[in-house]
């Protein structure tokens, strides 16, 4: 065993059965093992280094920003906080925006404007959230109550009292969830990506938007996973036609380092006053710097690039030996093999393409600027894995 695994064993909280493998370096969607073994990067970090890599604008953007001031604490104002906030009002519409560390904080900031909110408006008995089942918002206490999978559950009560989970795509259970709870706020997945890469019907979404609007209760979408191009929109809220009142995300935002972000409507942008919440490291420059740099590249003609790849691996998977189904979005796709999705996970592995699992699928997440060429050596390695006899 290497000095890099057996250290890691030693030291390191045993909550993660990693895979054989030590990453050392990389450039785009290539990566490099200890070994020096090539590897495709099909899952960008479970999405988060969105153009790949050593990305030089985003390594330049980060590089420069910290031999000015790598931290200040929010009693200060700092240029990479402001311009990002900015660019992502521009780019929704929304008005206001609260950042944290992950897509956990981004959804205990949405949990709490939803609250305040509703308390202001209706008394503090509104207090109720409304998410999916097989939802998945997060592994703080909180956000662990707001995830609607029991198995998430089973280990930690009592959670945060407060939340009601009702199923996805039945609009009339939805409206008796609201009907029968004090709700403050709805709050869903447009794609489920731990429940499986499962992706909402467009007419219970828009359903769910008319819903929360008739009772007044916000509308906030978590797109933690889904957001920052991922689905060949800025949003994934974007391809269903709604306009929610909270939008939280993470993960790409960053394309690297620690970044969560809450936006919040006009409706809402003021519900948050001085000392209602705050984060030591939200808004970290460096963070913020880092973002900024991939915020700006995701134009039209990238986003265009994103659903075109999308639609050439749906094309190339779908039908092949050994895959019953493709499903997803833009370049968040679940492949439902024959064979067990963690053995060909573990075989694409050992031959060099680095993929996910996301409940019984094959997820892949790959840089939204993966070269077509090797976008296909990957999925060629995907479909002799999959087409193996059992």
């Amino acid at each position: 065993m290497s000095d890099i695994k057996s250290r890691d064993k030693e030291f390191v909280a045993d909550t993660y059965a990693r895979f054989d493998v030590a990453i050392t370096s990389g450039m785009g969607s290539e990566l490099f093992d200890e070994t020096g073994k090539r590897y495709i990067d099909m899952g960008s970090g479970i999405g988060v280094t969105s153009f790949g890599t050593a990305d030089v604008e985003w390594v330049k953007a980060v590089s420069e920003q910290l031999m000015r001031v790598q931290h200040t604490s929010n009693l200060y104002y700092t240029a990479p906080c402001g311009r990002l906030a900015e660019l992502l009002c521009e780019k929704t519409g929304m008005k206001k925006v609260f950042f944290g560390n992950s897509g956990a904080e981004a959804n205990e900031c949405a949990i709490k404007v939803a609250r305040k909110y509703a308390a202001d408006k209706k008394g503090s008995d509104y207090s109720t959230i409304v998410t999916l089942e097989n939802s998945f918002h997060g592994r703080t206490l909180t956000t662990l109550a707001a995830t609607g999978q029991a198995h998430y559950h089973e280990l930690f009560q009592p959670l945060t009292p407060g939340f009601v989970h009702t199923p996805a795509n039945d609009i009339d259970a939805m409206r008796e969830t609201v009907k029968n709870n004090k709700v403050a706020a709805i709050l869903i997945e447009c794609i489920q990506g731990e429940g499986g890469v499962n992706v909402l019907d467009k007419e219970f979404v828009q359903k769910t938007a008319e819903l929360a609007k008739e009772n007044d209760v916000l509308l906030m979408v978590d797109e933690v996973q889904t957001g920052n191009g991922r689905t060949g929109e800025m949003y994934a809220y974007m391809n269903y036609g709604i306009s929610p009142d909270v939008v939280t995300t993470a993960k790409g935002l960053g394309g690297g380092l620690p970044i969560g972000a809450c936006l919040m409507s006009e409706k809402v942008g003021n519900v948050l006053g001085h000392g209602d919440h705050g984060s030591t490291f939200g808004g970290n420059p460096v963070a913020c710097a880092g973002a900024v740099s991939i915020i700006e590249r995701i134009d039209d003609a990238l986003l265009a690039d994103v659903k075109k790849k999308s639609e050439y691996v749906f094309e190339a998977l779908s039908g092949a030996a050994g895959i019953e189904k493709v499903v997803g979005m833009g370049l968040m796709i679940g492949i439902k093999t024959v064979r067990a999705a963690s053995d060909i996970v573990k075989e694409c592995n050992e031959k060099g393409v680095l993929c996910l699992t996301a409940k019984d699928k094959v997820r892949l997440l790959p840089a939204l600027n993966i070269p077509m060429d090797v976008l296909k050596e990957a999925l060629e390695v995907i479909k002799e894995v999959a087409a193996k006899e059992i």
